[in-house]
């Protein structure tokens, strides 16, 4: 759960919000999520009708706007960083990493003075800076984040299943 002071509320900026996975252990907060995908972010909408959905760049929404929150979360796209580099290389697929995480990295730690978080899956190369490791997630942030059970049961056969469900009403097939 998200906690900074329990007197006040706290505003959030979620960048690359998703249907808003991240977004369920924190309560009692203002927040606004980024999302680019018209019908994804429409997803994250139903699920929190109380958050404010913005389609839009997240990389650039962060720069423009990094000084209005008091906790930013970055999730930045993985494809490019994920061990399945390893596989797509072999297949002929060649592509650099996408630098915009490391761009955030470096801008958050050097800009903003308010708590922040950079996820991603762990990467096919060492990271360029030392993050916090938890299951198959690196995090980079200003604070020290606690061990904690994900509760995840997970298997390829389950999400396949599950990630289908439901999909028609979104227009994301």
């Amino acid at each position: 759960m998200l906690k900074i002071n329990k007197n006040k509320i706290i505003k959030v900026l979620n960048l690359y919000a998703g249907i808003g996975g991240n977004r369920k252990l924190w309560e009692n907060v203002d927040v606004i999520a980024i999302e680019i995908n018209p019908n994804i972010a429409k997803i994250y909408q139903d699920f929190f009708p109380n958050d404010k959905v913005i389609i839009t760049d997240a990389h650039q929404y962060l720069l423009e706007h990094f000084k209005e929150f008091d906790f930013i979360w970055s999730s930045p796209p993985c494809p490019t960083h994920s061990i399945t580099s390893h596989f797509l290389h072999s297949q002929g697929i060649v592509r650099y990493p996408d630098m915009a995480l490391w761009q955030e990295i470096v801008f958050l730690q050097k800009w903003f003075k308010g708590k922040w978080v950079v996820e991603n899956v762990k990467s096919y190369y060492e990271p360029f800076l030392k993050p916090q490791e938890l299951d198959r997630h690196y995090f980079w942030a200003n604070f020290y984040i606690s061990p904690f059970k994900t509760g995840r049961n997970f298997n390829i056969a389950n999400a396949r299943a599950t990630t289908r469900q439901g999909k028609e009403k979104y227009d994301i097939n």
